[in-house]
């Protein structure tokens, strides 16, 4: 899996990387079941977690309680989310503006999908 900052990505004009590529752009934030769908086709997909252009934050959201969720921002939150679900969904090329965050919750799909081990064993004997 591969995370990439969006100054490194070229925005297209479509939702389709160019012609010839096996690598399929799904957009910005786009539906779990079309990342299902173009990984089926058999296609490397790009998921795009960032908001696009010009779209703003929701702000109708109520403020988080004090000491739970302070110390991260809520986009970082989202971005995360989405890319644990795209990557559950099978892409494997993610584009974020919070690429240490999102990079170790993708570590953790792969532990948990038994695509790699885990960092660290534990036993949890009495």
């Amino acid at each position: 899996m591969r995370v990439l900052n969006p100054d490194s990505v070229p925005e297209y004009s479509s939702t389709a990387a160019p012609e010839g590529s096996w690598t399929a752009d799904a957009g910005h934030r786009p539906p779990a079941a079309r990342v299902s769908d173009l990984v089926t086709e058999g296609h490397t997909v790009l998921v795009r977690c960032t908001r696009p252009a010009g779209q703003e934050p929701r702000t109708d959201l109520p403020p988080a309680p004090p000491g739970i969720a302070g110390a991260v921002p809520v986009e970082a939150a989202e971005e995360v989310a989405l890319a644990t679900v795209y990557a559950w969904a099978g892409a494997s090329v993610f584009v974020t503006a919070h690429p240490e965050r999102v990079r170790r919750a993708l570590d953790m799909v792969a532990s948990v999908r038994g695509e790699r081990p885990p960092a660290a064993v534990r036993r949890g004997l009495a």
